[in-house]
Parts: C-alpha cells; structure tokens; sequence
C-alpha cells in the first residue's frame, strides 16, 4: 500500500502539531538536585527604570522572568515564590550575586536551600542576560 501526501499536508501537520511537540521536548521536570543562578538586571521601559528578575537552572534554560520596578527583599520574595510554585520544588543551591535582598527573601521563602553567594559563581545567568544587552544597545 502507498501512501502519497503533498508537501501541503506536511506543513498544515507541522503547523498543527509542531508547538506542541516542541512543548514536550523542552519540558524538563524539576529535580531536587538542580541550582538556580538568580540575578537582576536594569532595563528601561517607557523611559522608566526598570528591574529585569531571572532565574536559569544549572544547564542555561531559564526559569523565569519577572519584571519589578524595585530591587528590594519584598522583589526578591516574589520572584523566589514564583519560581517555587512554577516548579513544584525547591532546589539543592541557589547561587546569586552580592544583593542582600537574596539572602534575606530565601530565608523567608526556603529556609533548607543552601545559597552561594560570589563574584564568578553567576556566570550562567550574567550571559543569559547578553541577548538582552545586544537588543538594548541595537534600539
């Protein structure tokens, strides 16, 4: 038995179930075992100063985004709040830069995370931020 199928079919086919295979492929289930780099980054949006959240776990995919107009202990506890309820677990380590905001939102938030706090430890999340950078400097 052959089957022929035009070309046309193929692309209503991708077009049709391609979003959802690609959901499925990049779906990654949380691990107790994973670390999240955390770190904050000014934007400006309508002229406003603005403060960009992000969340990227050991491997570079990113978490999440959440945009603030503060820096403070209260942003810190919302974006970690969020981050646990998104992933349904909270992680071994949580690795971020010097802001004190991080230390005090995950003692309020998961007290039983281990956090790590230093200069070159958040290089992961200071280059997901690069993107960003190129687009800012190109507008």
């Amino acid at each position: 038995m052959m089957l022929v199928v035009s070309y046309e079919t193929i692309r209503r086919w991708g077009k049709k179930f391609g979003p959802e295979y690609v959901r499925r492929l990049r779906h990654k289930s949380p691990r107790t075992t994973d670390i999240w780099h955390l770190d904050e980054v000014v934007i400006s949006m309508a002229g406003r100063k603005q403060w960009l959240w992000r969340a990227v776990d050991q491997k570079g995919c990113v978490l999440d985004e959440i945009v603030q107009g503060r820096r403070n202990t209260k942003a810190a506890k919302r974006l970690l709040a969020r981050l646990m309820k998104k992933q349904g677990m909270a992680p071994k380590r949580i690795i971020t830069d010097k802001l004190l905001s991080y230390g005090a939102a995950r003692r309020q938030v998961m007290p039983r995370v281990e956090h790590w706090s230093h200069k070159g430890l958040n290089n992961r999340v200071e280059n997901s931020h690069l993107p960003l950078r190129k687009w800012e400097r190109m507008m």
